[in-house]
Parts: structure tokens; sequence; C-alpha cells
């Protein structure tokens, strides 16, 4: 594992560097692109951000600076260093990912996910750190970069909302929280972008949705099981879709929550949410990953056989004993 010194020293004799995020983006991602781009640039380097799918990502992420200047698509630009950031594996790079293998020699990964195996030719995976941005809250400090109160923002962006609003973490995220409030940042309005605001459009389809909750019992295990089909969420913002996951995670009584979110009439992007169980291990052997509480993973197929899948996983984990 690289130490972050490594990154450092590499990042500050770079002349051009390619930062990708990882598809379906969420602040962590989108904060991390858009706060190493400009960091990048501000000590002279060429950068740009790009992400590994053609559709625009969730609107609300757009009120991060920079993130109308991240590329989208499946060309990869030519740099002498390219940086992973907050991507657990390499197929997280979507569109992208079969040129990044073939630039790995040239890759940084940065990421705080248990599950990334490393594909780079520096990795620095710290799993400790409440979000991508604090490991890049971090390296800003060797690299001397001045936090402005852009690339304080977006920070903060990432820190915030993979921290639950603050509801998860180490006493430092606190520490860091406040430092980045002092170099400008707007707290509230950030929150009032990425995690408050809804339309009433939205509104009622999550209501929709959380009116179909089931507790399934498997072998004394006990899961809160939302499923938001096709049909239902088409049309409604990937932001309010991501939000269901925010009402499983610690429903009384249960020990695991999960969601199905339809992305097409036969794919879904599966969140599993859990306070005392390690998802990461269910996540990586249905294809996916992420952190102890908080991973997902994609899957195909009807409703109840991706259901079934997770159920038949669950069991041979020894997770529904």
């Amino acid at each position: 594992m690289a130490e972050l010194e490594q990154v450092a020293a590499w990042l500050k004799t770079a002349r051009s560097v390619v930062v990708l995020g990882h598809l379906r983006p969420d602040a962590d991602a989108i904060g991390s692109v858009t706060a190493l781009v400009a960091a990048l640039r501000q000590r002279g380097i060429s950068a740009r951000g790009m992400i590994g799918q053609e559709q625009r990502f969730a609107e609300n992420l757009y009120t991060i600076p920079g993130a109308e200047e991240i590329g989208r698509g499946d060309g990869l630009p030519e740099a002498e260093v390219y940086v992973a950031v907050d991507c657990g594996s390499i197929d997280r790079t979507g569109l992208l990912s079969g040129q990044v293998e073939a630039v790995s020699d040239r890759l940084i990964v940065l990421d705080h996910h248990a599950s990334n195996p490393g594909f780079g030719a520096l990795n620095h995976v710290a799993v400790q750190a409440e979000s991508t941005t604090v490991i890049l809250y971090d390296l800003f400090h060797l690299m001397g970069v001045e936090l402005d109160p852009q690339i304080a923002h977006c920070l903060y962006a990432g820190l915030v909302t993979d921290t639950g609003s603050f509801r998860w973490g180490s006493t430092r995220m606190h520490t860091i929280a406040a430092e980045l409030l002092g170099r400008g940042v707007d707290g509230r309005q950030i929150a009032l972008d990425l995690i408050d605001r809804a339309s009433a459009h939205d509104l009622k389809m999550v209501g929709g949705v959380l009116a179909g909750i089931e507790v399934l019992h498997i072998d004394g295990l006990s899961l809160a099981l939302l499923v938001a089909e096709h049909e239902a969420v088409v049309g409604h913002s990937a932001s309010a879709v991501e939000s269901l996951v925010d009402f499983v995670h610690s429903v009384q009584g249960c020990q695991l929550g999960v969601v199905f979110k339809a992305t097409s009439a036969r794919t879904w992007a599966v969140s599993l949410r859990s306070e005392s169980m390690d998802v990461s291990r269910i996540a990586v052997a249905l294809g996916g990953g992420g952190h102890r509480p908080a991973a997902g993973y994609t899957t195909e197929g009807p409703r109840q056989e991706v259901i079934d899948s997770l159920i038949a996983v669950l069991r041979a984990h020894g997770e529904a004993p």
C-alpha cells in the first residue's frame, strides 16, 4: 500500500493529470474529482476530470464547484498521470475501465472502500477515512495546496454526505469540518443542495416506494427491504432515488437494510446498509463492494430472482444462520 507522501511526490512532478470518478457518482466522488482538479491547477498542473458514463449525473451534484467541467463518456484523454478517486474497483470507472486498465502503470488509486483490491501502480486505500475527500484533505497539506473556498466546498461536500450529516465517523471529522467551514464554506447551503432539497414530484415517488416496505425474516436475520421498480423511479431525480437508502439503515428490529433500485426494466442497483453486519462481504460476493456499514452492487433479472439471489448469499455467508 502506497504512503500518501509517495502520492504527493508523484503528483507534484506531473505535467498533466486526468482524475477519474466512479459511474453513477455521489457527492464524495464528484467532490473528490473537482477538489483534486482544482488543487492540481493551483500548482500549475494541467488537470481535468472524467466520469465513464454518457448521461448526466444527479443534478444536485452540479452545485459542487467545477462539476459542470467534468467530462463524460467513453474516451479517456491522454495524460501523464491518471488518478482514480473513490472507485472501489476498476469496473467502477464504467465505460473507461478498459482504457484505465491499459494505463494502470500510470494510475494512482485514492479510495476508502475496504473491498478495494488496488488496481493502480500506486494504491492508497485508507479504510478509516470517512470519505475520499478526507484523504485528499491530508494529501493537499502534504502538497502545500491552499484550501481556498472552492476546494473547501468540494471537500466538505464529500465529508458531509459520506458521514450521513456527521452521524457516523471519528471525532476528527468534526475538526476537519470546522476548518473547511472556516475557509468560507456555507455548510447550510451545501446541506440544502445535496441532502434536503426535493420536489413534490419526487416526494410522491419516495412515499409510494416507502409504502411497499417489507420486513423479511431469514433464519433469524431481520431484513428491511425496499424495491423501487423501474416504472416508479423513471423520470425522477437520481438524488431522490438514492435517498431511499436513508430510510432502511436503521429500521427498528432489523439488522440489515436493502434497497433495490431499478436502472432499467431488468437491471438493479442494490444498496446495503447495516449498523451491526459487515455488508461489504455480501456486496463483494455479488460482484460489488463498499464499506463495513454501507455497500452495494449491480445485478440483472426479475424482481423475485434478484431478491432470492441476495438471500442465498446471506445464508451462504452465515449472515442468516
